[in-house]
């Protein structure tokens, strides 16, 4: 009995063992695959309760672009009446009104301070400018003027003012466009961006035209312009976008962003091509990547910003169609990690559509379409992220 009771004891002892040499080894195997599917990368929250409510009973429309200032003040503009509809989402604004007070859309170019506070507000249509039929795209200068484009039908030009709205400049007319060889007009332009050193303005030129264009930022005087790899623009109608064909030559419309790096190279959305197609800043190409390129119809890159540290490490693409925000390596132009999901809860997306950092490293978004709204994302810093973070709630 005894020696039977020592077998159950030793075999007890083996089993238990055993057990916990497997449960050691699952432990270390699945420690290795969690580390292997994180990555280092900046993580972000959504703040719910950013920017401040509207006064005045005011309402976004598709809200077409953000930018964020040398003060942290973030500007956007948005298209207003234009966008929303009168029998369900502005009734008192409507003659005669249908609702008492709700609502009215609020100016197109709206500024907030660091806190989400309404600070200014401007825009829309004067004798002295011809405001765009279609706005789109809104960039703040290094000497604080604030840029305009528009990407109307008829939209050929661009617009500058002061940061109180007062009229500075306008480059182009209205329904002169000449197509991507014009060096006086645009072509339904999406977005501008301002090169402190060099005060040339580039301009993504855009729903109409197939190229970029760099102006003196003062004068408004076209420089040079050039197309997909550098080519010379070609305006010929290219076939829908495959993903199984070669790589397209040109650029499709829209051309929508035109970001300039601290290091001097030029990063430019083509859109419905799903790739960003990187520059010299004398348009000499250098390099290109595809953002999940099985994507069709509107395509995946509609903007990018870069992060705020000096080398600029990180570039975030916002992807209106996929819904989502990639973080992508800038040295190796690697996607690390995407937050974001479709869906109209704080940290989900309907057509993001427009990005910009501020000095702290925050985020921010907005939406086109129906999604009509300004987001902020706050920088929690550089962390261990799964490939596809998800929302970024508070408090994960």
């Amino acid at each position: 009995m005894t020696r039977r009771r020592h077998l159950l004891i030793g075999s007890a002892f083996a089993l238990l063992l055993a057990m916990l040499t497997a449960g050691q080894l699952w432990l270390e195997r699945t420690a290795a695959q969690t580390a292997a599917a994180t990555v280092q990368a900046p993580r972000f929250e959504v703040d719910p309760f950013w920017p401040k409510p509207l006064p005045n009973h005011w309402l976004l429309g598709s809200a077409i672009g953000v930018a964020v200032d040398a003060e942290d003040h973030v500007w956007i503009v948005h298209r207003g009446g234009d966008s929303l509809n009168a029998r369900t989402e502005m009734g008192a604004a409507t003659d005669p009104p249908t609702a008492e007070k709700c609502c009215v859309p609020a100016p197109a170019v709206l500024q907030f301070d660091p806190a989400g506070n309404l600070v200014g507000h401007w825009g829309g249509p004067a004798d002295d400018y011809e405001w765009p039929l279609s706005n789109h795209g809104i960039t703040v200068d290094y000497k604080g003027n604030v840029w305009v484009g528009g990407n109307g039908a008829k939209d050929a030009h661009v617009l500058k003012f002061t940061r109180s709205g007062k009229f500075l400049m306008q480059v182009g007319r209205q329904g002169r466009s000449g197509g991507s060889h014009d060096m006086e007009n645009f072509g339904r332009v999406a977005k501008i961006f301002v090169d402190p050193k060099a005060n040339e303005a580039y301009i993504a030129d855009g729903y109409g035209n197939r190229r970029v264009v760099v102006i003196d930022a003062d004068t408004g005087q076209f420089k040079r312009y050039w197309g997909a790899y550098g080519n010379k623009p070609d305006d010929t109608r290219l076939p829908p976008y495959n993903p199984d064909d070669p790589p397209a030559q040109q650029f499709r419309t829209p051309v929508h962003c035109a970001e300039l790096s601290l290091d001097g190279l030029l990063y430019v959305c083509d859109r419905p091509n799903d790739r960003i197609q990187v520059f010299k800043a004398d348009g000499t190409f250098v390099n290109e990547v595809f953002i999940a390129p099985k994507t069709l119809g509107d395509g995946s890159v509609w903007d990018i910003a870069f992060s705020r540290d000096p080398e600029q490490r990180y570039l975030f693409v916002a992807d209106g169609k996929n819904e989502k925000i990639y973080i992508v390596e800038r040295r190796t132009m690697k996607i690390l990690s995407t937050f974001g999901d479709g869906g109209r809860q704080p940290g989900q997306f309907f057509g993001v559509h427009s990005i910009a950092t501020d000095s702290n490293g925050n985020i921010y978004t907005t939406e086109t379409y129906e999604g009509k709204r300004l987001q902020k994302f706050v920088f929690k810093g550089i962390a261990d992220v799964p490939a596809d973070q998800g929302v970024p709630w508070p408090g994960r």
